[in-house]
């Protein structure tokens, strides 16, 4: 699957993650004018439990429940 990887600025130099599947738009629910684009057309193995350079854990189960996935609140 390849992915379209965005980032927003947090506070002490931390970004979260945002991950839509390519070409689609950011959801309704997740649209933020922060977002800025870190990372187009990735290409992620359909296995992948995590995508730790994002810190975005179960990428494929979170798209397919809400079509992104995003960073742990825990790991901001």
């Amino acid at each position: 699957m390849r992915l379209d990887i965005y980032r927003r600025a947090e506070h002490d130099g931390l970004f979260s993650y945002l991950a839509v599947p390519e070409g689609k738009p950011i959801p309704q629910e997740a649209i933020n004018t922060d977002w800025e684009a870190a990372s187009l057309a990735l290409e992620v193995d359909d296995g992948a439990d995590a995508l730790p350079d994002f810190r975005i854990e179960q990428p494929h189960q979170q798209i397919g429940v809400k079509g992104y996935a995003i960073t742990s609140v825990k790991d901001v």
